[in-house]
């Protein structure tokens, strides 16, 4: 009985043309190995890289390792790549977004200060306005009346509030050696009131002397030691000027009084009326 049978002896010697190819494969399959059916190992398996993804048999597809590893690393690297340029593209972005939502008010609407005005700026104003009075010796919201016993007094027509300027005493500024030579003159004539103000201002003594009659109420303001009136010095242009201010809030119609400040026992023994 005839059989066909054959043997890997005799394949190699019927097919020399396979046994040729697979030789040249070795890297893929050795000759010990079984070899894998319908599967043709052509020359292709030794192109260059660019045309590694070619399909074989069985929808098979040969590529060496090497080859395989090298183009998966470039293609993570470009990858990491754009998701870098991507990554600072969408910073970008999100920063214009922010500084577009965070925009100033004067990017939209011009710069408006403030109608208030500072203290510095309000005692300036207040020093000038005060300047203004004395220079042109005004004296409003007081008047004179006569009180029986009393003699003369000066009423406030007007509410004054508390450290608001109120009148200067007027006279003449002398000098400490000047004043006391008119005050010894003043003693010898008992019929002459004394109406002079003594003070220190920079290191110096003055005395501003009002005895003189005039039109100034500044004099004609009574003692208290309860007065609702206090003295202060005001300067202009380097001259003092001794002024009257408000001590609390005063009343219209009440009566303008400040503390002489005289405890002498002479002057109480000759004006009683400084002890109270």
């Amino acid at each position: 009985m005839n059989t066909n049978s054959t043997t890997p002896n005799d394949s190699k010697v019927e097919f020399p043309e396979m046994a040729s190819v697979y030789s040249q494969c070795s890297p893929c399959w050795s000759d010990e190995q079984p070899l894998p059916p319908q599967l043709y190992c052509t020359p292709t398996c030794l192109r260059s890289p660019t045309d590694l993804s070619l399909p074989l048999g069985n929808n098979l597809s040969h590529t060496p390792l090497h080859a395989n590893n090298s183009s998966s690393v470039l293609n993570r690297k470009r990858k990491g790549v754009r998701l870098k340029v991507i990554g600072k593209k969408s910073t970008r972005r999100i920063a214009e977004g922010k500084n577009s939502q965070n925009r100033k008010v004067t990017d939209y609407y011009p710069i408006r200060r403030s109608s208030r005005k500072s203290k510095t700026e309000l005692k300036c104003e207040e020093k000038k306005h005060i300047d203004d009075l004395i220079t042109k010796g005004i004296e409003e919201g007081m008047e004179v009346q006569h009180i029986e016993g009393k003699g003369r007094a000066v009423f406030a027509t007007r509410c004054f509030q508390k450290g608001e300027y109120v009148v200067e005493y007027h006279g003449d500024l002398l000098q400490i050696t000047d004043a006391k030579k008119r005050e010894a003159e003043y003693a010898q004539n008992p019929a002459t009131g004394c109406y002079m103000y003594y003070f220190q201002h920079l290191c110096k003594t003055y005395c501003v002397d009002a005895t003189k009659e005039t039109g100034r109420l500044g004099r004609l303001i009574n003692h208290s030691k309860n007065g609702n009136c206090q003295t202060k010095l005001h300067d202009i242009n380097g001259v003092p000027h001794l002024i009257l201010i408000a001590s609390r809030d005063i009343d219209e119609g009440e009566e303008l009084l400040y503390d002489y400040g005289d405890r002498s026992k002479a002057s109480i023994a000759a004006h009683p009326w400084l002890k109270y």
